[in-house]
């Protein structure tokens, strides 16, 4: 007998949304262009409200009202809830909530995008049909006190519609008229709606599948340099889920996060503040940690036996992290009494943690390439 999902399942409201925005963008999309093209207008158009409202999500939603990893002056929360609105991926109170509870419950059945339900669920089921019964925003109660989350709940449909489809139309129709309105709606309006929030899908999809894990292992987050691309900065999820309340994502200065340089760009004008990161030190001790349980339990796993030479080089690389890990505790030490002398030489000692964890995840991989 095949398996089916009662319709009282179903989140109608979701997917009716869900798809047909999607078919939309895959087909009347595409006529349009085919049939009227697109100017510089129009493309800076689905560009601007793109940037606007993925980093509405990334920016507002997700480090500022989520994590609380900065704060900032009423019109960023404002203009951020208003375009995030626009995304159509639910009030700041609920997308909140699901992922305060993401973070808490990761993994498992109370983990509302759970990568170990499969693929297709973290990325988009679990919004096509309802739970049974619907979790409590018990986890939210600092945003009720907020009385601009509180008015976009409140407003939430009428803001959605009116940012995310009838501006984009009325700022092509003063462009282009009737044409014009119909390409504001169609390219800033719905096809930019379906890129931003697959966007934020593959978070949850992708970077809990694909990528490396240098701070823990403990879930199933992952960090991805392409998918960082794709998401202002998101990408580097696995450092998020170790340090949820650091305002950057991409800790290493070379890393592509937009979200990261635009709250520091909104600090240095005054609009934030109290931005929270973690330290450089407390970072790579992390990851030292991680390297040598990771050495540890690849040496002495019985399942698949390394070839002698593999095992050597695991072996040393095991025993220069330990000295390492022992070294710093010296220095650390010695900083303390003696501050000012100790400068160089706890830098230079960190940058070679730095150099020999990334060389222990590396032979890490060569392991399991040979296993």
């Amino acid at each position: 007998m095949p398996f089916r999902i009662p319709s009282s399942r179903v989140n109608w409201t979701n997917s009716s949304f869900l798809i047909g925005t999607a078919v939309t963008t895959c087909t009347v999309v595409p006529y349009y262009l085919w049939r009227c093209g697109a100017d510089a207008f129009q493309l800076g158009m689905f560009f601007v409200f793109f940037c606007a409202t993925g980093l509405s999500i990334t920016l507002g939603y997700h480090r500022l009202l989520a994590h609380k990893a900065f704060a900032a002056r009423w019109p960023v929360r404002l203009l951020t809830l208003l375009f995030g609105a626009a995304t159509f991926e639910n009030s700041a109170l609920a997308w909140v909530s699901d992922h305060r509870r993401h973070h808490k419950n990761v993994d498992s059945d109370d983990d509302p995008y759970d990568i170990t339900k499969g693929f297709w669920h973290a990325h988009i089921g679990w919004i096509l049909f309802r739970l049974d019964p619907e979790p409590p925003w018990d986890n939210v109660a600092d945003l009720r006190k907020d009385p601009l989350v509180m008015l976009q709940e409140r407003f939430y449909v009428p803001i959605a519609v009116g940012v995310g489809f009838v501006i984009p139309s009325l700022l092509g129709y003063l462009h282009g008229g009737g044409m014009g309105a119909l390409g504001g709606l169609l390219l800033a309006g719905v096809a930019r709606v379906v890129a931003v929030q697959h966007m934020t899908f593959f978070i949850n999809s992708l970077c809990h599948t694909v990528g490396r894990r240098p701070y823990s292992d403990r879930c199933s987050a992952r960090d991805s340099g392409l998918m960082a691309i794709f998401t202002f900065g998101e990408g580097y999820h696995n450092y998020h889920h170790e340090f949820q309340h650091d305002y950057r994502n991409g800790v290493k200065w070379w890393q592509w996060d937009p979200t990261k340089w635009t709250i520091w760009t909104l600090q240095k004008l005054g609009l934030a503040s109290d931005l929270r990161r973690v330290s450089e030190e407390k970072v790579l001790l992390q990851q030292l940690a991680e390297a040598c349980r990771r050495l540890e339990e690849r040496l002495t796993s019985p399942v698949a036996p390394l070839p002698g030479r593999v095992r050597l080089l695991l072996q040393n690389s095991e025993a220069k992290l330990n000295e390492l890990g022992a070294r710093w505790t010296a220095v650390k030490a010695e900083y303390a009494e003696k501050k000012d002398l100790q400068v160089e030489q706890a830098r230079a000692a960190l940058a070679e943690i730095r150099r020999e964890v990334s060389r222990a995840f590396d032979l890490l991989e060569l392991a399991g390439a040979t296993a």
